[in-house]
């Protein structure tokens, strides 16, 4: 252990332990624009300087690690007026337009400038050459508000293994892009928005869809209808002030009755119909193996994460047969809206509007491809994130924290515990063993409260396996196999499960990926800024909410079945294919 003192307060911490971690133990607030927790500090910002006694200039504590006797000074007369410096540098070429920003009251910028009392422009100089990229459906680039932090390079490399984005030239002439400066559709991005997650200020952004939304409530010819995706009810509140992790189903779903929309459903519904489709489709695979003897592609991969999606066909196309065919919940509920719902209620798909509330950036593009018009028309039309609701109900005039609860609508509202814990990261594949199990042995699900504890959690890569001991009839050619299935959240991760697919060193029969970094409950369309303490409040909430449920198997849910039994028929029938299956093509 080192010994140390900041601001004149002991404390003992490990040695290798940066001044910013140790200030952190002492809850002394050091502000950074460039750091992120989990990764080398670059110490490009300069915001996080320090002084140290006998030190001869100030340190980025982000980047210097304590040593024993060290006395640490954050709040001197010097840091601060350095502090000052460097942001009123910052300022100077950055192009504001605060009052416009989507970043406004949400800036890491516009918040330090705040604290440091910073009051006017200090310094006149060039600003930064400006350059607007909306070349993709998800995602813009603003090159003039960019501060050069390069948390979008670190994240985009070290976590999601893509590096689309690089810093390119030198000094003032710095550019953060892709390379050449080229847009960001001539790239390999996915589009998962882990980017934008992490910019402190407005340089990447969500493509807004709220003006589009806005419209389509205001249009009386149109039937409006939005669903939820699990993440959000144990986010949403965060846009609220309330602490990350609470619960606000009941209050989200009679926001979203009191701004006009026609019916408020859940992509839980859509979730639990992905749970009977997707083991379903597991279990003929591994008939046709381990009966039929055929070549199947296994493992199975899941298929809900439209950024692991696009990341397979840039980086793993020879691996697509792979994929599940079943598209993604959001995609099935604008499927079924347009079809099933609309014959139900007597209207036109094309007077049908479907919008996705989604904790995902990449939602944006997966609802325009060209796969997603199977019902005829666009099934889903336009996708808000977390944020972007969150901003549509304060715009509304909506006090949200004084709403009481509501229930969402029947028939594509009613949903198990199993489609909520689609949220975290584990939690598609314990809701599939849940099902799948009960399927080929006729028993209850065995392990404790329903939960495979292997699979929860932030760890990048997680295993389990379940034996088959007994099984029903039709399914007795399982009985005696160990159901070896994986899980991966964050797609640096997936890219070393899908190696091991590759060179065929699996021996796993399901793998299940999520873009994001602890799934969808850490995805890039979720409120700023998204810490691991924050991911594990969020991934505690969803599973309060499969707790207390009644409901927690999908092949259960009542609406499902019933949706068989009027409209599907079976799974993977011809109608099920048309509608909810699809098949993904090299890039």
């Amino acid at each position: 252990m080192v010994n140390i003192k900041i601001n004149n307060r002991p404390l003992s911490v490990p040695e290798g332990t940066t001044i910013l971690a140790a200030a952190k133990e002492l809850n002394i607030t050091i502000p950074t624009l460039c750091f992120l927790e989990g990764y080398a500090a670059m110490g490009a910002c300069r915001v996080c300087l320090v002084e140290v006694t006998g030190a001869r200039t100030l340190m980025a504590s982000c980047a210097t690690a304590v040593q024993e006797g060290m006395e640490i000074n954050t709040m001197s007369h010097r840091v601060i007026e350095a502090r000052k410096t460097v942001v009123e540098l910052l300022l100077s070429e950055h192009c504001g337009e605060c009052q416009y920003c989507d970043r406004n009251n949400n800036c890491e910028l516009q918040s330090l400038a705040f604290d440091l009392a910073i009051k006017e422009q200090k310094y006149q100089g060039e600003e930064t050459l400006r350059k607007i990229d909306d070349s993709t459906p998800a995602l813009v680039r603003d090159s003039g508000k960019c501060i050069k932090c390069r948390r979008c390079i670190t994240v985009c490399r070290e976590v999601q293994g893509v590096a689309a984005l690089f810093p390119q030239n030198r000094g003032f002439s710095t550019i953060i892009g892709p390379a050449f400066t080229r847009e960001l559709d001539s790239v390999n991005c996915v589009q998962c928005g882990q980017c934008v997650a992490v910019c402190p200020v407005g340089a990447i952004t969500e493509k807004d869809h709220i003006s589009f939304v806005l419209a389509a409530l205001q249009d009386k010819s149109k039937h409006v209808v939005v669903q939820t995706a699990p993440a959000i009810r144990a986010a949403l509140g965060e846009e609220f002030a309330l602490e990350p992790g609470t619960l606000v189903t009941g209050k989200m779903t009679t926001a979203l009755k009191n701004m006009g929309f026609d019916a408020v459903f859940d992509t839980n519904f859509t979730a639990d119909l992905t749970i009977i489709e997707e083991g379903t489709e597991l279990l003929m695979r591994l008939k046709n193996a381990l009966v039929l003897k055929k070549e199947v592609a296994l493992p199975q991969l899941s298929s809900c994460s439209p950024g692991w999606i696009k990341f397979m066909e840039h980086f793993y196309p020879d691996q697509l047969d792979n994929l599940s065919s079943c598209k993604s919940p959001q995609q099935m509920f604008g499927a079924l809206a347009k079809t099933y719902y609309a014959q139900k209620m007597g209207i036109k798909p094309e007077d049908m509007v479907v919008v996705s509330v989604m904790p995902c950036t990449a939602k944006k593009f997966e609802a325009q491809r060209p796969e997603m018009f199977d019902s005829g028309v666009q099934d889903v039309d336009y996708v808000l994130t977390t944020r972007e609701l969150g901003r549509l109900i304060k715009s509304a005039g909506i006090n949200f924290l004084e709403l009481s609860d509501s229930e969402m609508d029947a028939p594509l509202g009613i949903s198990s515990g199993a489609a909520d814990i689609f949220a975290n990261s584990g939690g598609v594949m314990e809701a599939a063993l849940r099902t799948v199990y009960e399927i080929v042995t006729g028993k209850d699900f065995p392990m404790e409260n329903l939960h495979v504890k292997e699979l929860a959690g932030l760890k990048g890569i997680k295993e389990a396996s379940v034996l088959i001991e007994e099984t029903v009839p039709d399914w007795s050619f399982l009985k005696g196999v160990e159901v070896k299935v994986a899980v991966a959240h964050g797609l640096k991760n997936a890219a070393t499960l899908m190696d091991l697919v590759k060179e065929g060193k699996s021996d796993h029969h399901f793998i299940e990926i999520m873009t994001c970094p602890g799934g969808c409950i850490g995805g890039g369309g979720q409120p700023r800024f998204t810490t691991n303490d924050i991911r594990v409040k969020r991934i505690q909430a969803i599973y309060q909410e499969d707790e207390g449920k009644t409901l927690r198997k999908s092949h259960e849910n009542p609406g499902i079945q019933k949706l068989y039994a009027e409209f599907l028929k079976e799974p993977l029938g011809e109608k099920s294919h048309h509608l909810l299956h699809t098949k993904y093509v090299r890039r």
